[in-house]
């Protein structure tokens, strides 16, 4: 799984939406909102190339620029 992070627009999207979007290319996707920080957090198998057109599907329209790969925190020590 890839981990991405987007600062969200001070109007934040419906996340039932967004998430069911991302779900119809990725069925193991997992979204979620930092509380605090506004932070839109994504965990998907899909890459930037395909996660973009998702995300404007479910009304969150980002240029590449705004998406954030986050470094692996995976050690290898589970086999996964």
């Amino acid at each position: 799984m890839t981990q991405f992070r987007i600062s969200l627009p001070a109007q934040a999207p419906d996340l039932q939406k967004l998430e069911q979007a991302l779900q119809n290319v990725d069925p193991s996707v997992l979204v979620d909102i930092e509380p605090f920080t506004r932070v839109l957090r994504i965990s998907t198998q899909l890459d930037e190339r395909s996660l973009l057109p998702a995300l404007g599907q479910g009304g969150l329209p980002v240029a590449a620029t705004q998406l954030e790969r986050v470094p692996s925190e995976c050690c290898g020590g589970c086999g996964g």
